[in-house]
């Protein structure tokens, strides 16, 4: 498993191990999912999808939501095709629920959607806003709200629900199994400084190559501004620019502060003092002692064998 925040290189020490491993990466991503959102996701090129395989990559359009569990059922497809292919599977993302339901084998809350009550959040949300439903969850659960990206309504609804329904917070309602796989996990990081300033060359980067055209046409194919995955950050900030209601220098500004603050809401997955976590800082030839030590690790699960 290679995680970590936004913009810290996690695709590229994925692919430089797979291409030396013989592997194959499956993302954990959930902005990756979609066809047609490839600038604003920073979506691995073709060409680097030609050289390693990579899995749950384009694999549904705009308007197809992947729920947890969806995405869950097709990563563990994902990895036994690899496995029966006796090849490496690599775990790729920084997306933490999606990340942990897979390897910590996450059963979904018990509790069955109330439509009755899910129109009723939908209204409340129409209502009060987005942010003001994410602040509401943080009064019944802070724990999940901590967890849960504010722009993330329809995760926020459910947790809501969740609680509303069983009078028990939704935090402690996710089971965690006992993972299947022999599991290494490789954390990457970067001083907050320096990957601040990655993400705004990155920003800088995605509207040189054209993501307000990108924005643009899935508006034009049809897709609603209003869908969960144009939710997504840079998608709402460009649709509220293409709408006339920000400028595009306010809309970059958004961008760049909404992202640090996704950063800093990834950190509360993955700690820096959990002893299950091997932790490499992005120091120029990193990905060589990466290597070195995922072959380590192979060699010893080999010997035990």
């Amino acid at each position: 498993m290679i995680l970590g925040p936004t913009a810290v290189g996690k695709s590229e020490v994925a692919i430089r191990i797979a291409e030396h491993l013989d592997g194959e990466v499956v993302s954990a991503d959930s902005r990756l999912f979609y066809r047609g959102m490839d600038i604003g996701t920073a979506k691995p090129s073709l060409e680097d999808r030609q050289l390693v395989p990579h899995h749950l990559v384009d694999v549904a359009d705009p308007d197809e939501v992947w729920s947890l569990v969806i995405f869950q059922q097709a990563a563990r497809r994902a990895i036994d095709e690899i496995h029966r292919r006796n090849k490496l599977p690599l775990l790729v993302g920084g997306t933490g629920q999606y990340i942990r339901a897979v390897v910590q084998a996450w059963d979904a809350p018990p509790v069955e959607p109330d439509p009755r009550l899910r129109f009723v959040l939908e209204a409340w949300k129409e209502e009060i806003g987005a942010q003001e439903l994410h602040a509401r969850l943080a009064i019944l659960d802070p724990d999940a709200a901590a967890k849960i990206d504010p722009r993330n309504v329809r995760r926020t609804i459910r947790a809501i629900e969740v609680v509303l329904s069983s009078g028990k917070k939704f935090s402690q309602q996710t089971k965690s199994g006992k993972t299947p796989f022999d599991l290494l996990q490789i954390g990457l990081y970067r001083p907050r400084a320096e990957l601040y300033s990655r993400i705004d060359a990155r920003i800088q980067a995605m509207l040189e190559a054209g993501f307000v055209d990108e924005v643009q046409n899935l508006l034009h194919m049809g897709y609603s501004p209003d869908l969960p995955t144009l939710s997504a950050i840079g998608y709402r900030e460009i649709i509220e620019y293409l709408e006339g209601k920000i400028s595009l220098e306010e809309a970059i500004v958004l961008m760049k502060r909404q992202t640090r603050i996704f950063v800093r809401r990834q950190a509360n997955w993955f700690k820096k003092d959990d002893p299950n976590i091997a932790w490499f800082e992005m120091n120029p030839g990193i990905e060589h002692q990466i290597i070195a030590f995922v072959s380590g690790w192979l060699s010893g699960l080999v010997g035990g064998v």
